[in-house]
């Protein structure tokens, strides 16, 4: 297990005050401006050396990330942009950042801008988190008052940061629909290239974080990219939040080192299985756009971005979906559809089209009224949508059915051959309803 002195949000459960004050007395805004002194490079470098991964999904070097953006200014400004828009079913970790630790990601904020030239950082908060984004404007304002951030602050370095609240909507978690709509206009993704190191924000070079990649770069450059990178394994580094939910006797966030096998996390922090392991029927580890793992493969697997791509998942955010045997997958997954069939832009036609046929066909599938053929037939149609889209929101709808039919063909045959020995009319109740 991760030891106390290694962990960097020591208020994530919000026992003590999120203020400036308290913030201080944990270590945040210690040293800032020597590190600023350090100079870009050196940032860059430690970042790089951390090995830290992008904490959103993706799991992109941020140190690499951040050295894509142009050393020099064209005339254009340089924007950050922090992604709040936590709207991956399963993920609830930033909020609680933004809640109970926000002068973290501030400081962050202000490190990694001034790594690549920004003035200006935007922080884009999911529209349903209300409260968040009062507590964390009531950080930025300390902030402010403090002279930590702003045009005449201690640290000599002119930088403002902005709390921009969404609307709503899943596709703008994407970094491209994010941009536009913080541009004020509908959240679609761009086409790519232009990157937004070249072409982003208004035009101008744009790097898109997460809160949590940028909430540890303050712990990582005072402590050294060194000592990040000797937490976890090789290729997979430092600490990760992992927001565990479920079929578990004690559900919740616990930050912890990333290779932590999945059964000593669940054993460790969530007070075991529901039921023991032998209820245990399998996990969507990263998040409900990520394939689900059965559990004879995830039980004792590494927590890791490599890890659970061999297994054919993913980590992705370390949202930790357990299920045991009373769950209905194949109607678990019918309704994860519905999610992703709901919240596509329409901009893409395999998207548009592909995520309702997908759900129609997924609930007959879950009720029984299908046939056997409709299965390959349903496996056909998500490969033609992975791959083919704008964004990555097709691929999400298409991996959770394929996971599905992977690893629990036989369930859906077996209620697909039980519908049709005794044929009823009797919809099948989701869980919305």
């Amino acid at each position: 297990m991760l030891s106390d002195q290694d962990r960097i949000f020591t208020n994530l459960y919000g026992l003590h005050s999120p203020g400036l004050d308290a913030a201080k007395k944990r270590g945040a805004w210690d040293g800032t401006k020597f590190l600023l002194e350090m100079g870009r490079d050196w940032i860059i470098e430690e970042m790089k050396a951390s090995g830290l991964r992008g904490r959103g999904g993706a799991g992109f070097p941020t140190g690499l990330k951040w050295s894509f953006m142009p050393k020099k200014s064209d005339g254009r400004p340089h924007y950050l942009v922090v992604n709040a828009d936590e709207s991956e079913p399963g993920t609830c970790k930033d909020r609680e950042i933004m809640r109970h630790d926000p002068h973290l990601l501030i400081e962050g904020c202000l490190l990694a801008s001034f790594s690549m030239g920004a003035h200006a950082c935007y922080v884009y908060i999911r529209g349903e988190y209300v409260a968040e984004k009062y507590a964390l404007q009531r950080a930025v304002d300390e902030a402010y008052e403090a002279r930590l951030v702003g045009q005449d602050n201690v640290h000599g370095y002119p930088f403002d940061i902005y709390v921009h609240h969404g609307a709503g909507a899943y596709i703008c978690g994407e970094e491209t629909a994010l941009i536009e709509s913080l541009e004020g206009k509908k959240g679609m993704p761009r086409l790519k290239p232009p990157f937004p190191a070249n072409m982003g924000l208004y035009g101008c070079p744009t790097t898109v974080n997460n809160v949590e990649s940028i909430a540890v770069a303050g712990t990582i450059l005072r402590r050294g990219g060194a000592w990040f990178a000797g937490l976890g394994g090789k290729n997979n580094t430092g600490t990760k939040l992992f927001c565990v939910s479920g079929h578990v006797n004690k559900p919740g966030n616990v930050e912890e080192e990333l290779g932590i096998t999945f059964r000593e996390l669940i054993d460790k922090h969530c007070g075991g299985m529901r039921g023991g392991w032998e209820n245990l029927l399998c996990s969507i580890p990263g998040g409900s756009s990520v394939p689900l793992v059965p559990a004879e493969q995830i039980i004792d697997a590494k927590m890791d971005f490599d890890t659970l791509r061999g297994l054919g998942s993913g980590l992705g955010t370390a949202a930790v979906i357990v299920l045991d045997k009373s769950t209905d997958i194949v109607a678990a997954i019918a309704r994860i559809s519905y999610f992703y069939k709901h919240e596509s832009c329409g901009q893409c036609t395999p998207c548009r089209e592909g995520t309702g046929w997908m759900w129609r066909v997924m609930l007959r599938m879950a009720e029984g009224r299908a046939q056997r053929r409709e299965i390959d037939m349903l496996l056909d149609v998500t490969k033609q949508i992975e791959g083919h889209t704008i964004c990555a929101l097709g691929d999400a709808a298409a991996w959770p059915i394929q996971g599905l039919i992977r690893h629990f063909r036989p369930e859906i045959e077996r209620r697909i051959d039980r519908y049709s020995a005794n044929p009823h009319s009797d919809p099948l109740p989701m869980a919305a309803e």
